[in-house]
C-alpha cells in the first residue's frame, strides 16, 4: 500500500522571451537538487577509438554543444572516440553541456564567446524545434542561421507525462488512454473523484518552454490537444479563446516551472526516500528516457552517478497523451558558421557516423533512448514503466511563425507568479570581481534588475535587502512590499535596487524564515508563491534562529501549495550547503553561482521557475 503523509502573468513580448532564453547559457551553471559528476569512460566498443592523446601529429577539435539530458553519454562517447585519424589529423571530439533554449538564441545572435562559453562546432539541442526556431530568430541576421537544412536524428525519444504508478493506475493505465484532456479535468477536480482523497489536489510539474525541450513539447501538446489537430497549427488556433482556455486550465496546475526536469525528478527522489513519494507532485512532462533514469535512482541520467542511489519506493510510469506528443529527435547539426573548417567538418561527418553506427546505438538503448529512427530498444518495457508500443499518434511540429505564436501566448497563460526577492548586502558584498570592473553588489544588483524583465503585469513582485541589524533588530530591511508588476512597480524596484551599499554582517538564518513567512502571510492560492534568496556568505548572527530550528520551521509550514524558497549561492563564500538544505526544505532548488560573474545568468535562470 503506497501511502503519503501530509505535506505539505506575465505578458512577454518576443524580445522578452529572448532575455529569458540568455539565461539558459550558463558556463559552469550547476542546479544543486541532486548529485552530478562527469561521465566516465568505460569498456571498449571495438572502434579504434581511445581516449585523447594516443594518435600523433596535428590535431583538430571538435566542439559539440549538447542538450543536458544527453551530454554525459556523448561526452563517454567522445572519449572514446578521440584518438583516432580523420584527413591525416587527430582528432579530438570535446562536448559542452549547453541547455537547448540558450544554445539557440546565442547561435542566433552570433555566438560570443565570452558570454556564451566555448563555440561549437556541431550543435545537437533535444529537439529540431530548437533549430527551427533559430531558423525563425535569425531571419533578421544577415548571414542567416548557422545550420543546414538537413540535420539527421542520432536518437530519439518521445515527450511523455511522468506519473506516480499507483495515481496512474488510479486513472487505468496502462491499459485506458489518457492525455492532456484528462489532466485538465484532473486540475479542475482532485483525486477524491478517483477514490483517493488521501492525494490531495493533482499537481504537475512542467519545465519553461523558453528553456527546456519537454517544456516546449507539453506545450506545443497543450495547444494541439485544445483544438484536436495533429498537424497545421495555425496562429488563428493559437489565439482562439476555447484554444486559450484549455491551455490556461492545464497551466494553472503547475507546482512550479524551471529550466530544467531535474528539480522536479530530485525533489520527487527526496519525497520518495522520506516515504512521501505521492505527496510532491502527481505528474511530470519529461522525456520518456527520463522515466527510466528515474526508476534506476538515477534522476540527472548521468552515467557516473548511476547505481549510486536506490531504486524509488514508488517508481513512475510514461502516460503517452492519447492526443499525440512530439519526439526529441535530438538533430546533429554541423554549423555552417566561418569558424567551421574543412577539417572540423571532416571530423563531424565521421562523429556522426560513429555514434549512429550499431555499437553506439546500442549504448543509446541501454540509457533508455529509442534509436535515431524510433526503434524501441529492450529497456522500453511496461516493467520499466515504458510502453514499447507507444506513442501510437505523434504530431507534427507548428511553423516558425506558429511557434513564436505558441510561446507569446503561453507567456501570458501561465500560472502567475508572487515572488520576494532577497538581496545580500552585507560588507562582503563590496568586494571587487576580477575582471568584471565592478563589486559582487555592482553585479547582482544588475542581475536582479534586467531579472525584473521577466515579470509581468498578471505577476506580484517585492524587494528585500539584508545584513545585520538593518532595521532595529531584525537583520532585513522591507524596500518594496509585494505588489503587481506593472511598469511603475519595476521602474521602482530599479531604482531601489540601484541604491543598494554593502555593510555589515550576514544575518541568513533569521531573514530566510522572515522571508519565508512573509511570504505565506501573502499567499496567493492562484500563483506560484516563492522567495528568491541572493546570499554571498555564511550565517554571522549568532542570536538568531539556528539551522538546526530553521529547517523544521520550514518544513512544518510548508504545504501542498505553499512557499518555495529558491537559493542562489553568490561567490566563492557563499554556504552552498546550508542553502540547499533550505532550498529542499521547501521543495525547490538551489543554484550555483560562485563564479560571481556569472549572476546575471543564474538570476534569469532562477526566474524561469515562474
Amino acid at each position: 500500500m503506497y501511502q503519503q503523509p501530509p505535506r505539505r502573468r506575465r505578458n512577454f513580448a518576443p524580445f522578452i522571451i529572448a532575455v529569458i532564453l540568455a539565461g539558459a547559457m550558463i558556463v559552469g551553471l550547476r542546479l544543486y537538487v541532486g548529485s552530478r559528476g562527469p561521465g566516465d569512460a568505460a569498456g571498449d566498443t571495438g572502434h579504434s577509438a581511445g581516449p585523447a592523446g594516443r594518435c600523433d601529429g596535428e590535431k583538430t577539435t571538435l566542439t559539440v554543444a549538447a542538450s543536458p539530458e544527453k551530454a554525459g553519454l556523448l561526452r563517454e562517447m567522445a572519449d572514446r572516440y578521440s584518438g583516432r585519424k580523420v584527413g591525416g589529423r587527430c582528432a579530438d571530439v570535446v562536448v559542452e553541456n549547453v541547455a537547448s533554449g540558450g544554445a539557440m538564441l546565442a547561435l542566433a545572435r552570433g555566438w560570443d564567446e565570452r558570454r556564451d562559453g566555448p563555440r561549437p562546432d556541431v550543435w545537437s539541442p533535444a529537439s529540431s524545434g530548437w533549430v527551427t526556431l533559430l531558423r525563425q530568430r535569425a531571419t533578421a541576421s544577415d548571414a542567416g542561421a548557422p545550420v543546414a537544412l538537413e540535420n539527421p536524428s542520432i536518437a530519439k525519444t518521445p515527450l511523455v507525462v511522468a506519473m506516480p504508478k499507483p495515481m496512474a493506475e488510479a486513472l487505468g493505465w496502462p491499459g485506458k488512454k489518457l492525455g492532456w484532456s484528462d489532466l485538465l479535468d484532473l486540475s479542475t477536480g482532485s483525486w477524491a473523484g478517483h477514490g483517493h482523497p488521501e492525494w490531495g489536489a493533482f499537481r504537475l510539474g512542467k519545465t519553461n518552454p523558453n528553456f527546456s525541450t519537454s517544456g516546449l513539447n507539453a506545450t506545443i501538446g497543450a495547444y494541439f490537444a485544445a483544438t484536436g489537430l495533429s498537424g497545421d497549427l495555425t496562429e488563428k488556433n493559437v489565439a482562439d479563446r476555447r484554444t486559450r482556455e484549455f491551455v490556461r486550465g492545464v497551466e494553472r496546475s503547475i507546482v512550479h516551472y524551471g529550466d530544467t526536469t531535474l528539480t522536479f525528478l530530485s525533489n520527487l527522489q527526496r519525497a520518495d526516500d522520506a516515504g512521501a513519494g505521492l505527496g510532491y507532485i502527481s505528474a511530470v512532462a519529461v522525456e520518456e528516457k527520463s522515466v527510466w533514469d528515474y526508476n534506476q535512482g538515477n534522476p540527472t541520467g548521468d552515467p557516473a552517478t548511476l547505481g549510486r542511489h536506490a531504486r524509488p519506493k514508488v517508481p513512475l510510469v510514461a502516460i503517452y497523451p492519447k492526443e499525440g506528443t512530439l519526439y526529441s529527435d535530438n538533430p546533429y547539426a554541423v554549423l555552417t558558421a566561418p569558424w567551421v573548417d574543412d577539417a572540423r567538418r571532416a571530423v563531424a561527418a565521421d562523429f556522426l557516423a560513429y555514434l549512429r553506427a550499431p555499437e553506439q546505438q546500442e549504448r543509446f538503448a541501454a540509457a533508455a533512448f529509442r534509436s535515431h529512427d524510433g526503434r524501441p530498444g529492450k529497456l522500453i518495457t511496461e516493467a520499466n514503466g515504458l510502453l514499447p508500443a507507444e506513442p501510437k499518434a505523434t504530431l507534427n511540429p507548428p511553423a516558425p511563425n506558429v511557434l513564436d505564436r505558441v510561446l507569446a501566448g503561453w507567456a501570458d497563460l501561465r500560472r502567475p507568479a508572487n515572488v520576494l526577492m532577497v538581496i545580500d548586502v552585507s560588507g562582503s558584498m563590496g568586494a571587487t570581481v576580477a575582471g568584471t570592473g565592478g563589486t559582487k553588489l555592482d553585479l547582482a544588483r544588475q542581475a536582479a534588475s534586467a531579472a525584473l524583465s521577466q515579470f509581468g503585469p498578471h505577476d506580484r513582485v517585492g524587494l528585500w535587502m539584508f545584513s545585520t541589524g538593518r532595521d532595529g533588530p531584525r537583520d532585513h530591511l522591507e524596500l518594496a512590499p509585494i505588489r503587481a508588476a506593472d511598469a511603475g512597480r519595476l521602474k521602482e524596484l530599479r531604482e531601489r535596487l540601484a541604491g543598494l551599499t554593502p555593510d555589515g554582517g550576514t544575518g541568513l538564518y533569521d531573514t530566510a524564515l522572515a522571508a519565508y513567512r512573509d511570504v505565506l502571510g501573502r499567499h496567493d492560492d492562484d500563483a506560484i508563491n516563492a522567495v528568491v534568496f541572493l546570499t554571498d556568505g555564511k550565517n554571522e548572527d549568532v542570536d538568531g534562529v539556528s539551522l538546526e530550528n530553521l529547517l523544521p520551521a520550514l518544513r512544518a509550514e510548508t504545504g501542498r501549495e505553499s512557499v518555495r524558497m529558491f537559493t542562489i549561492a553568490y561567490g566563492q563564500d557563499a554556504d552552498l550547503d546550508v542553502l540547499r538544505k533550505i532550498s529542499e526544505a521547501t521543495d525547490a532548488a538551489a543554484y550555483d553561482s560562485r563564479e560571481a560573474g556569472s549572476i546575471d545568468q543564474v538570476f534569469t535562470a532562477v526566474i524561469s521557475n515562474f
